[in-house]
């Protein structure tokens, strides 16, 4: 059972995940629809994670994205969900490049849209991940940044099976989680993704760390 606090505007869709949630064995420790309410929440719950939506009261903007940062300032290690309505691979490098200037580093971090909730068995499993440590990326957010990727990059190099491994490690699967997704063997995903650390010039690091630098990758940040 994880400890929770919700910070969402919309009134049904907070209760909806309260609900589902609850359902799952989780407690649903503060439910709340604007910042300053998550910060509080926070500062008196010490939850086990913390989901919360992009946009909120008063400008609508990146507000609640703002306050988790605040937060993993406050509570280092503090694990943070963000919900966002539409596919925004800027509030996913600001998620996680923010959290490492604050000296949070990048444990326990996720950044889903809204739609996955309707997935209840990835949504749920993603809650569990980032509250033990991981990073998730929504897929929809690493075939964008894909798509961004130029013809003349050495993207161009990994052969079809090569790019959705790629994929794969930018959403925050495990070697094994790979394998089943794909219907492979993990000695399969190990050689794929040693060819693409070789053909994208990247260090052969697991985990967290290469979550992160195949999306600085994907964000045109390496060569």
């Amino acid at each position: 059972m994880l400890r929770v606090v919700l910070a969402d505007d919309a009134v049904l869709l907070r209760a909806g995940l309260v609900e589902l949630l609850t359902r799952s064995g989780h407690e649903v420790v503060a439910a709340v629809g604007d910042p300053a309410a998550l910060v509080a929440a926070v500062d008196d719950a010490r939850p086990d994670v913390v989901i919360t939506d992009v946009r909120m009261p008063p400008g609508f903007r990146d507000e609640g994205l703002k306050a988790a940062l605040e937060l993993r300032t406050r509570h280092a290690g503090l694990p943070v969900l963000v919900l966002s309505q539409y596919v925004a691979t800027a509030y996913a490098t600001q998620l996680l490049s923010g959290s490492g200037q604050n000296g949070a580093g990048t444990v326990g971090l996720g950044y889903l849209l809204k739609d996955r909730v309707g997935e209840v068995s990835e949504f749920l499993d993603a809650v569990r991940r980032v509250a033990g440590g991981g990073t998730v990326i929504d897929p929809e957010v690493v075939r964008t940044l894909l798509v961004q990727q130029t013809a003349d990059r050495p993207l161009a190099k990994l052969t079809p099976r090569e790019r959705e491994v790629l994929a794969l490690m930018a959403e925050g699967l495990n070697n094994q989680s790979m394998a089943q997704r794909l219907s492979v063997t993990e000695a399969a995903v190990v050689k794929h993704a040693s060819n693409i650390f070789m053909k994208l010039d990247l260090d052969p690091v697991e985990g967290n760390r290469r979550v992160l630098a195949v999306l600085a990758y994907l964000r045109g940040e390496s060569t």
